[in-house]
């Protein structure tokens, strides 16, 4: 099967969108379809579109739609779309009821679709590859944030929440992400200059940035909206342990019943949860028992056989 595999997310970005296209495309391939990867349709037959993004790969929906009725359509919801554009934006809802079939990263976010798109959504999680453990830095405690600098990331949540540890506290923050905007990159800086316990390491190199998570002591994903975001696939492979806001994208991730959540945007109640995760041996074995729990949900055969399944209905035109 041919299959045109839209992101809007440009070829050298390392922004989430088009890690999952790579891996998707990679995974297609295995099954053997012969897979592209664009930015926007361009135009060239294919027997199936798979786009991320209701709002942004709108126009490759439509148009593609419109030239080849007959043929499927799959939607992959990213966390914007799920918890922001498919309640207020037009182009967003009318991908959605283009679509054959829909992707969400995590089971929470059926919960976000009527039951008539919540029927032809499909869940299916982001695998990750192997990520080595590395040795943790004995000099302070080392907590890893790993994401671009966007709002939607309340990305000093973590910075903001070193203030009120106690000062004996070993604490440090690594974060490591490019910034979209030149404000947010010089709050870093300055941030810097003014607390020594946080670090930013800027854009890495996928190797550098896993490398960096897997010597971490845990993971902090402080983000106000996820759609099932994959660095917490990486941490849970690296087997480290991930501190949440407690939103769906995570929730969906990590299960309801999880130990390491906190409320989002809360710095204070986060500063006791890292002070809790720091002091507490028991309670940093459970988080890690929690995580193993969910790496079955994250394997690279699992993610295959789902997109597998699912381009069996596809091509099987089940309705």
């Amino acid at each position: 099967m041919k299959i045109a595999l839209v992101t809007p997310a440009a070829a050298t970005s390392r922004y989430g969108n088009r890690n999952t296209a790579v891996r998707w495309a990679e995974l297609l391939r295995e099954l053997g379809h012969q897979v592209t990867v664009q930015e926007r349709w361009n135009g060239r037959s294919a027997d199936l579109l798979l786009a991320l993004h209701a709002r942004r790969s709108h126009d490759s929906v439509v148009r593609f739609a419109e030239r080849y009725p007959e043929r499927s359509l799959i939607l992959a919801l990213t966390g914007t779309d799920l918890y922001r554009d498919i309640r207020e934006d037009a182009n967003a809802q009318e991908s959605m009821e283009l679509a054959s079939r829909m992707i969400v990263l995590q089971d929470m976010g059926l919960r976000e679709l009527a039951p008539p798109l919540r029927r032809k959504t499909r869940v299916i999680y982001q695998s990750s590859e192997a990520v080595s453990r590395q040795p943790v830095i004995r000099s302070c405690f080392e907590i890893v944030v790993s994401g671009h600098l966007r709002a939607e990331k309340d990305p000093f949540c973590g910075a903001n929440a070193l203030s009120y540890l106690p000062a004996g506290s070993r604490i440090r923050i690594t974060q490591i992400g490019g910034a979209r905007e030149k404000t947010l990159a010089g709050e870093a800086r300055t941030r810097m200059k003014q607390e020594p316990r946080y670090v930013w390491l800027g854009e890495l190199e996928r190797p550098n940035a896993l490398a960096t998570l897997g010597r971490a002591r845990a993971m902090l994903i402080s983000s106000r909206m996820e759609g099932g975001a994959n660095v917490v696939s990486e941490a849970l492979m690296a087997r480290v342990p991930v501190i949440a806001s407690r939103i769906p994208g995570n929730v969906g991730m990590l299960g309801a019943d999880y130990a390491g959540y906190y409320p989002v945007g809360n710095a204070r109640a986060l500063a006791r949860l890292l002070q809790r995760l720091e002091t507490d041996g028991d309670f940093l074995k459970t988080l890690r028992r929690q995580c193993a729990e969910r790496r079955k949900l994250i394997s690279h055969s699992q993610e295959r056989k789902k997109l597998r399944a699912l381009i069996t209905e596809c091509s099987n035109n089940i309705k």
